[in-house]
C-alpha cells in the first residue's frame, strides 16, 4: 500500500486535507482533514467536528466531507476519491463503503485506530465493496504522521 511519487492533483487534494486539519486543530478539534474529489476536482471538503462546536464523537473529517457531497453526483460516486490526512477508522471505513466511494488516499498511517487491516475480514455483503476500493496510503508521512501524533495525544482529553 506504500505509494510511489503521488501524482500532482493526489499531493494538491493531500495538502488541502492537510491545510482543513490544521485549522480544525486552531479551533480545538482534533487535527484530521478530508476532501473528496471528482474529475480532479475537489466537491466537499470536511475536518474533524469532534469536539468543536459540541463534542459528538462521530464527528470525523471524512464523515463531515462525505454529508457535503452534492446529492446529483453520488451516482457517480465510485469515480470519487477521498483524501484524509489519517487512514480511516472503522467508522470511516464503513462510511466510504457503504457510499462507493471508489478511491481513499491517506496521509498516515493510524497505529492505533486504522480500519484497512480489518479489510479482509469483513462480513461478505460488504467485503467485495471494501475490496473494490483503491487504498493508497500512507502518502504522506513526512507531514501527517506528526499530525497523527497530535490526534492520539488528543484523545486523551476527549469526554
Amino acid at each position: 500500500m506504500i505509494p510511489p511519487a503521488l501524482a500532482p492533483a493526489d499531493a494538491a487534494h493531500l495538502e488541502r486535507a492537510v491545510r482543513l486539519a490544521l485549522e480544525a486543530e486552531a479551533q480545538g478539534n482534533l487535527p484530521v482533514g478530508a476532501v473528496i474529489a471528482l474529475d480532479g476536482r475537489i466537491i466537499a471538503e470536511g475536518a474533524s467536528r469532534v469536539r468543536v462546536p459540541d463534542f459528538h464523537p462521530g464527528r470525523h473529517a471524512e464523515t463531515e466531507a462525505l454529508r457535503r457531497v452534492p446529492v446529483e453526483l453520488w451516482p457517480r460516486a465510485g469515480e470519487m476519491t477521498c483524501y484524509t490526512t489519517l487512514e480511516p477508522c472503522l467508522m470511516c471505513l464503513g462510511a466510504l463503503i457503504l457510499h462507493r466511494v471508489g478511491r481513499v488516499v491517506f496521509g498516515a498511517r493510524d497505529p492505533l485506530g486504522g480500519a484497512v487491516e480489518v479489510l479482509d475480514y469483513l462480513p461478505a455483503y460488504v467485503a467485495g465493496k471494501a475490496r473494490a476500493i483503491d487504498w493508497v496510503g500512507p502518502a504522506l508521512p513526512a507531514v501527517c504522521d506528526p499530525l497523527c501524533a497530535r490526534v492520539l495525544r488528543g484523545f486523551e482529553d476527549l469526554p
